[in-house]
């Protein structure tokens, strides 16, 4: 092992943590975010959600990396500097549950997670945007107009809900692929995550570091599917029609 005496646990147990808080919320900020431009995109098709979303489109093209090097050199390095270059914390604090630490973390880690949002936001807006057209057109929804109900009603009630399910789907895959964090993102900006101890297990050839991450990764994105299928059991009563039969 390349850093023993420690082992695989531990280290796994102090990098996991870091990567979940990291690109978990952010992962989650930028599904919210998106479906829900993407809502209302697909309702008001035409509008200037549309006319914005080549744009965004344009920053999910760019590769983390790229992008996270332009926004520390602007944010970080030269232009202005209101981040850290890198790392997950100040240097001389120690780790734990004070509000020096939590506030350094945070600080921290809201240039690599401004980094996430903007290049996946835009994936989860044009996804949902295009089911909501479809979906906008199907008989029930062009009923519950002719009713006279509410247009929030309409658009969350019957349009979104039947929507969402394959947007639903692609955040469980999302979830799963959190705990291997993004890779690249975690080396430019030095952070403590355990994708810089995957590039570090292999630079190193820790074997067994490496199949631990490995296993810890599979892991995840099996359970994450598992807690998705649930969901969408839940959410979509064609899917609890469908298990009775």
């Amino acid at each position: 092992m390349s850093q023993y005496p420690a082992k695989v646990s531990t280290l796994l147990g102090e990098t996991i943590p870091w990567t979940l808080t990291l690109v978990g919320t952010a992962t989650v900020i930028a599904f919210f975010a998106g479906t829900g431009l993407g809502i209302v995109a697909g309702w008001r098709h035409g509008g200037w959600l549309d006319r914005v979303l080549p744009g965004l489109m344009f920053f999910q093209a760019i590769p983390y990396f790229f992008l996270a090097l332009i926004l520390i050199e602007l944010l970080a390095a030269r232009t202005w500097h209101i981040f850290p270059i890198g790392q997950g914390y100040a240097g001389g604090l120690i780790p734990g549950w004070n509000s020096a630490f939590i506030g350094s973390a945070i600080y921290h880690s809201i240039l690599p997670a401004f980094t996430i949002v903007i290049t996946t936001m835009a994936g989860w807006m044009l996804q949902m945007r295009n089911v909501m057209i479809t979906t906008v057109g199907e008989d029930y929804v062009v009923a519950a107009q002719a009713k006279g109900l509410h247009s929030r009603r309409v658009v969350f009630t019957y349009a979104a809900r039947n929507a969402i399910l394959p947007q639903l789907q692609g955040f469980g895959l999302a979830l799963g692929f959190v705990v291997s964090g993004a890779i690249i993102m975690e080396i430019v900006f030095s952070y403590p995550g355990i994708g810089l101890l995957l590039l570090n297990a292999v630079t190193a050839k820790d074997y067994p570091l490496m199949q631990a991450i490995f296993l810890v990764i599979t892991f995840a994105v099996l359970v994450a599917n598992l807690i998705v299928d649930f969901i969408v059991v839940a959410v979509d009563p064609r899917a609890r029609t469908r298990e009775a039969a």
